[in-house]
């Protein structure tokens, strides 16, 4: 689904990725871990395009997409759940979530069903201004805003950082039935090492900026974690 070669991505002069190649199978979880600071947010903006440059190969099913603006990278089925949510506080539930439909191909400005599926606070709230949200309420909003694009890939940001337990445990969830019951593929950061052997198919190490493992989710064994992710 998404093919990485010898991808480089620079913000200014500051080169943060480097070299890095990764295969994201369609239909797949694959997960990105790594300390802090190793380059795991960065990548997911090179995918989306929102570095200030970056060069090597980045391919979308075999359609090329390294050299393509953002809107048309969301445009060709790609949607990005950023770390920290940045929803529109002023803006009702209703109108973040309809912010996500004008990269969906063939129109269509409304909540999607699956939205209500998922989330039924959000539709039972969607007058409500986004900022009056709690923290777990904001994220599930994130997402909703996001398969409101009718993604093919959807791409999360440590999803589950700085939200109360039970709402971590709903979106775990939801992560894993978006992939299982709607077979969408996803790229997941993710510091939680036992939910990414749950929900993960295979995953990617990063260290400096560059993949230092990546393999089957049963390859991420404790050795591996503990040398890269370890403080």
């Amino acid at each position: 689904m998404l093919t990485l070669v010898d991808v480089n991505a620079f913000y200014g002069r500051s080169h943060i990725l480097h070299d890095v190649c990764i295969s994201v199978p369609a239909g797949e979880i694959t997960v990105v871990l790594g300390r802090n600071g190793t380059g795991k947010t960065t990548l997911l903006k090179t995918l989306m395009g929102l570095t200030d440059r970056s060069t090597g190969e980045i391919r979308l099913k075999d359609r090329p997409i390294g050299q393509e603006p953002t809107f048309r990278r969301a445009r060709a089925g790609i949607a990005y759940v950023p770390q920290g949510r940045e929803i529109i506080p002023d803006f009702s539930v209703a109108e973040n979530i309809l912010m996500g439909s004008f990269a969906a191909n063939g129109g269509g400005r409304e909540v999607p069903k699956l939205v209500g599926e998922l989330f039924p606070y959000l539709t039972a709230n969607l007058g409500r201004p986004g900022g009056l949200l709690s923290g777990g309420q904001q994220q599930q909003l994130a997402i909703a805003r996001a398969l409101a694009a009718r993604p093919s890939v959807l791409l999360l940001d440590e999803p589950t950082e700085g939200i109360q337990p039970n709402i971590v445990e709903e979106i775990e969830a939801i992560i894993v039935r978006l992939n299982r019951e709607l077979g969408m593929t996803v790229v997941l950061v993710e510091q939680n090492v036992a939910f990414a052997r749950r929900a993960g198919h295979r995953f990617a190490m990063m260290e400096k900026g560059r993949v230092v493992a990546f393999g089957p989710i049963d390859t991420l064994t404790d050795t591996v974690v503990h040398r890269h992710m370890a403080v």
